[in-house]
């Protein structure tokens, strides 16, 4: 293409012109094979994608740069583009290129954008994370309401809560949406959400947020004359779901996907965890921000994708509700009892596909002959999973079983019209059963086995025409026809075979005729193999009606399997890694008798070593609601506070714990502030962030919470954070009144345990040998002597020197302390400590002790039983020596 300055060519005005009404996307222009980007989203795309950028003709007088993508692969560059940031126009020919000639040799083709594809709009299997959601979120106010609406129409589940701008963060945080769509008109600053987040903002007009007009959209997507069915919903609610659908109008260019109707969350229905606490318990990420090293990752044992995303829903979000808790810790109870049972279901349900993802592709018209096979496999193993079940099962099992049944006729069908392997476009053809359709059947007969058609034609023909030489051949001119020998025209010629045979051309030796069976199934032949592609495709139609008349059923039966699968995966890890079930009253219990990280004790597995079981007694009878807990560094206090959050957890979401024994009173809050970072971002210290954490804790904690706080102060001077974290102990006291877990390094603070009710010293415990620190990783009552923080250094690799001048500093220091006074500003005279002369290094020993002399002679394998306890009794009397 070549364009004079001033001059627009036809294809460019027509790019230009859709660009224009996309300008915040990267547009995707359909040329034959390839999607072209030009301008300025050329050298953007070219960038991202590490693709090479040229040029194609000019435009204004300049060059007009340009890349391209093939349309096969596009999903892989979709796939870097959106991560990267981008939102995508796809702009796809809406004609056949032929059509287009005939307007003129100028014409252009036909194009529109079928498609914006952003984070939040994602349904293609390459494009996610099978085990996880991908929620497209929409937040709106109305007067004094707000509320957040989300949906993940991979799966079409529609949600909305009531969320003032408080609670805007906490929910963000629990959804992770991959995008956020917000009026054009908010006037407070929501980029700290999306920096924190990593959530993409999608503004839309005021008008799409209008909440009359919402109700009216809702009410067309479900084809309902109210919404009252679903839920009594405010104006901020109706605001927020419709904006949802206003966006996927828009980005889905009028094809909404399969949506379920939407559900009310009541907002105290979770327990409430905020984006900090989610962060330091590594729930369902772990601080390096991969899903490694997350709890969800030590603990997941479902076999579906479904029951995967309901795993991670319930780790997310652990219940409040006293009923729904026990029924779910019911039901995984009797698997761990029926472990033939749970093994034979967890085997039928490795083979159930992704079908809430299968039905959504579909509706969308972005599906295949594999996802309405994904549809019948799925139904097919739902009706062998269901005779499984006893009827003695739990409710929960029972009632997951009767959305089961009743697929019979579905599957039957399915499985006559589908082959067994079917490929994944319909555009390929070749998913119909043969036996089916007749008609199919006969045309990829006509295709596949033409000749065959045709010599039997002859041999017909030859018999009805005594002539055993009669040929039926080909030519590009006359198609199909007759040849007889000159000898044998007058017979052909004469009745009755000319009603029949009609003469078509006469040479010097043959004479050729044609039939009216034989026309027609020239016609057949030639038309059989795009005949047979129509028929399949007017089949699969029919198919894709059939699923999606039937998609509430489906889905029922897809949310049933999810719901066995989660209940079956928690059973598992309970028998294999040797959990309990919890007790969970509405009481302010916390027992815990032996308690374990899930994480820290499947790392350490790996490498042959045994976790350390602790206690955890709060408010259980006269016991003390807040555990004061102090000792060394890498001793394992950071482990134990979180592990037992994590129980509290696990058995709010419906598991067992990984416990010997556990008594629950149910949990409203958990709040975790252990360990902190700079924010630079917002720029805040390390100490700021770590009082911005704890703020939050105080101000929102109720006697029903569960807070662990880990080095309260620490970002300050000592006086100071002493101060501020005597303070904090107070308040979440005399205040808060909540169960807490509170681990510092302040000695000082254990005098408290003394004077607040309720407040119960605890340490880890640690033991000395020849100079060394042994982490005995155990917790109990009563208070560290010290912090062990040289040696910890020395652990740590500190070079010899170092620590040794460590250890006369805080000998120094010790000593000032006990003094007081004076001796406090002579201190640094006696220890200048930047004009010190290096220590020497420490003598080497200078040979084996005693003991160590005597322990060489003894030889256990060669003693008598006697005779090693008699040794033992002298080594003893020696040490005491």
């Amino acid at each position: 293409m070549n364009a004079s300055e001033g001059a627009v060519t036809p294809m460019m005005a027509q790019y230009l012109e859709i660009k224009g009404r996309y300008p915040d996307a990267l547009l995707f222009y359909r040329m034959g094979d390839f999607y072209e980007m030009f301008f300025d989203d050329a050298e953007a795309a070219a960038a991202a994608l590490d693709i090479a950028l040229t040029k194609r003709g000019q435009h204004l007088g300049r060059d007009i740069p340009m890349c391209g993508v093939p349309v096969h692969a596009a999903e892989g560059y979709l796939l870097t583009l959106i991560r990267k940031g981008f939102r995508v126009a796809i702009a796809e020919q809406m004609e056949d290129p032929a059509e287009a000639k005939k307007r003129g040799s100028k014409s252009v083709v036909a194009r529109d954008v079928v498609r914006l594809v952003t984070p939040g709009t994602l349904t293609e299997d390459s494009l996610l994370d099978a085990r996880r959601h991908n929620f497209l979120a929409a937040w709106a106010e109305v007067r004094d309401d707000a509320a957040l609406a989300w949906v993940d129409i991979s799966t079409g589940e529609f949600r909305v809560i009531a969320c003032p701008t408080a609670r805007l963060a906490p929910e963000l945080a629990r959804l992770a949406p991959s995008e956020l769509v917000v009026s054009e008109a908010k006037d407070i600053d929501l980029g700290g959400l999306v920096s924190e987040f990593g959530v993409a903002l999608a503004p839309l007009s005021r008008g799409s947020f209008d909440s009359a007009g919402a109700e009216s959209r809702l009410c067309g997507v479900f084809g309902v004359a109210a919404l009252d069915a679903f839920g009594l919903f405010d104006r901020a609610e109706l605001s927020a779901m419709g904006a949802i659908v206003e966006y996927l109008n828009l980005t889905q260019r009028g094809k909404l996907p399969l949506l379920r109707p939407p559900v009310k969350e009541a907002p105290g229905g979770t327990v409430q965890i905020d984006a900090a606490t989610r962060r330091n318990l590594e729930i369902t990420q772990a601080m390096s921000g991969g899903r490694d090293g997350s709890l969800i990752a030590a603990i997941d044992r479902t076999v579906t994708a479904g029951g995967a995303r309901l795993l991670e829903r319930r780790l997310s979000a652990p219940s409040r509700e006293l009923p729904e808790i026990r029924s779910r810790i019911d039901a995984v109870g009797f698997l761990v009892g029926e472990v033939r049972l749970a093994d034979s279901l967890r085997g039928d349900l490795k083979q159930v596909p992704d079908m809430d993802r299968a039905l959504s592709r579909l509706a969308l018209d972005r599906g295949g002959p594999r996802d309405i096979a994904a549809i019948r496999s799925g139904l097919a193993v739902a009706g062998r999973i269901a005779d499984r079940l006893p009827g003695d099962a739990p409710d929960r099992l029972r009632e997951a079983t009767t959305g089961l049944r009743g697929h019979e006729d579905l599957v039957a069908y399915l499985d006559a019209a589908l082959v067994a392997d079917p490929p994944l476009l319909a555009r390929d053809g070749g998913f119909i059963a043969a036996g089916h359709n007749a008609e199919l059947d006969e045309a990829r007969q006509l295709r596949d086995e033409g000749r065959g058609v045709i010599a039997r034609m002859q041999s017909e023909y030859a018999e009805q025409s005594g002539i055993q030489s009669l040929k039926i051949k080909h030519n590009n001119v006359l198609g199909y026809f007759i040849e007889t020998t000159a000898t044998h025209a007058d017979k052909m010629l004469s009745a009755p075979l000319n009603e029949t045979f009609i003469h078509r051309q006469t040479t010097a030796n043959q004479v050729r005729f044609s039939t009216v069976a034989l026309s027609e199934m020239e016609t057949k032949i030639l038309n059989s193999g795009n005949l047979a592609l129509e028929i399949e495709k007017r089949l699969y139609d029919g198919l894709k009606t059939m699923i999606m008349d039937a998609s509430a059923l489906i889905t029922q039966a897809a949310h049933a399997l999810s719901e066995i699968d989660l209940t079956a995966a928690f059973a598992d890890l309970a028998r294999n890694d040797d959990w309990s079930e919890p007790q969970v009253d509405d009481s302010r219990a916390f027992a815990v008798e032996g308690g374990r990280h899930p994480v820290v004790e499947r790392a350490l597995r790996r490498t042959g070593e045994q976790f350390i079981a602790n206690d955890c007694l709060l408010t259980e009878a006269d016991t003390p609601a807040i555990w004061l807990l102090t000792g060394p560094n890498m001793a394992g206090k950071s482990t134990f506070l979180r592990q037992n959050a994590l129980i509290a957890l696990l058995a709010q979401a419906g598991s067992f714990v990984p416990a010997r024994r556990a008594r629950i009173g149910l949990v409203s809050q958990i709040f975790s502030r252990v360990g902190a970072a700079d924010d630079l971002a917002r720029g805040r210290s390390t100490f700021m962030v770590e009082m911005v954490e704890t703020a939050a804790i105080l101000n929102q904690a109720d006697d029903h919470a569960l807070v662990i706080l880990d080095e309260i102060g620490r970002g300050t001077a000592t006086y100071d954070g002493l101060s501020i974290a005597w303070a904090v102990l107070e308040h979440l006291h005399d205040v808060n009144r909540a169960r807490a877990l509170f681990a510092t390094h302040y000695h000082e603070m254990t005098a408290l345990a003394a004077k607040l009710d309720s407040v119960e010293n605890a340490t880890v415990a640690v033991k000395e040998w020849e100079g060394e620190v042994i982490f005995l990783h155990e917790v109990r009552k009563g208070a560290a002597d010290r912090s062990y923080g040289v040696q910890v250094a020395r652990l740590a690799g500190l070079p010899a020197k170092v620590v040794e001048r460590a250890k006369v500093v805080l000998e120094a220091l010790e000593k000032g302390e006990r003094e007081g006074g004076t001796r406090k500003h002579a201190l640094i005279d006696d220890l200048p400590l930047f004009n010190a002369v290096p220590a020497a290094a420490p003598a080497p020993p200078k040979g084996p002790s005693k003991l160590e002399q005597r322990l060489s002679t003894l030889h256990p394998d060669e003693m008598t039983p006697m005779q090693a306890l008699a040794a033992l009794y002298d080594l003893k009397s020696e040490l005491k020596e």
